[in-house]
């Protein structure tokens, strides 16, 4: 089976991790979010694409959900001590990974090449690729002004005002290759429990996607990041209220709207089925909360049984 899996933050990386337990990883298709890259110390960091490479090699720090497992933090502490920003941790072994994506990118290799390469070296069996090659960057506008998205969720640990959330460069930018055919030739779609503004929100504005996504033949499956009003972490809530879209399983039903064909939700959402209903997907109710490596497990058992 052709899964393909849009994906971006820590919920993304534990459904993979239940994901790859129950079908065979080398069908498996990952599209990151890449609005959350940055430039950190001189190099070229892309978390959510770090954070699904790590997963699926099963080197990802289970604990933090980012990073390497078993890392140590030497070289940013000593940053700190030179004066340097360091609210960004980098982990030393994290920082090979940029040391070779940077250097990679300065000999003119696209990131969809430097990802592949990476996942080879790596021994991830599974295809992970950015959602672009080109620079689309997420930006959030607060009182003070437009901050980037990293500045606003791990700086300002994601408090304070949200007046606008856009991506920079999105419009002129173009799909990574292989994204559009991916999804043409999918068996089964799934968005990721991921934050449908900051972590979907950039992949889909990638002029070409959601057409594509309106256009494949394939059941496209969503599963709701948010329980009754609250989302499982992050600022989903928050931002999903700022875009005019109710703060529950409701809203996911909204965001996709054009393209849903089947929303799971957890048993607490019942009370919402005729709601969801209204919006065109079909509404699975079950405990969508991902506990450990077993939940994460069967919940991807249930996704892959939704399908029609």
């Amino acid at each position: 089976m052709r899964i393909v899996v849009f994906a971006g933050g820590t919920g993304a990386a534990k459904f993979l991790r239940g994901l790859v337990r129950i079908v065979d990883p080398a069908g498996l298709t990952v599209v990151a979010n890449t609005g959350d890259d940055l430039d950190w110390w001189g190099l070229h960091v892309s978390p959510d694409l770090d954070t699904v490479c790590y997963e699926l090699a099963g080197l990802l720090d289970e604990q933090r959900g980012w990073g390497r497992a078993y890392e140590s933090f030497n070289c940013r502490d000593a940053m700190a001590d030179l004066g340097k920003a360091a609210w960004f941790s980098l982990g030393d072994k994290d920082l090979a990974t940029h040391l070779y994506r940077t250097e990679r990118l300065r000999q003119g290799a696209r990131l969809s090449e430097v990802t592949a390469e990476l996942c080879q070296r790596l021994n991830v069996r599974s295809k992970v690729l950015p959602m672009t090659d080109d620079p689309v960057r997420t930006v959030v506008t607060m009182d003070d002004g437009d901050v980037p998205f990293q500045e606003f969720f791990v700086h300002r640990r994601h408090t304070g005002v949200v007046h606008d959330v856009r991506f920079e460069g999105s419009i002129l930018a173009i799909p990574a290759p292989g994204v559009l055919k991916a999804i043409a030739s999918a068996d089964l779609i799934v968005m990721a429990p991921s934050n449908p503004v900051t972590s979907i929100g950039p992949i889909l504005s990638v002029p070409g996607i959601s057409q594509q996504m309106e256009d494949t033949n394939a059941p496209v499956i969503a599963i709701s990041p948010i329980i009754g009003a609250e989302a499982f972490s992050g600022p989903a809530a928050q931002l999903m209220a700022m875009r005019g879209w109710p703060a529950s399983a409701v809203g996911i039903a909204t965001a996709y709207n054009s393209f849903l064909d089947v929303l799971l939700c957890d048993t607490a959402d019942e009370h919402l089925r005729d709601e969801i209903e209204r919006l065109g997907p079909r509404p699975v109710f079950t405990d969508i909360r991902i506990s450990g490596t077993s939940a994460a497990s069967r919940l991807a058992q249930e996704v892959v049984a939704c399908r029609p």
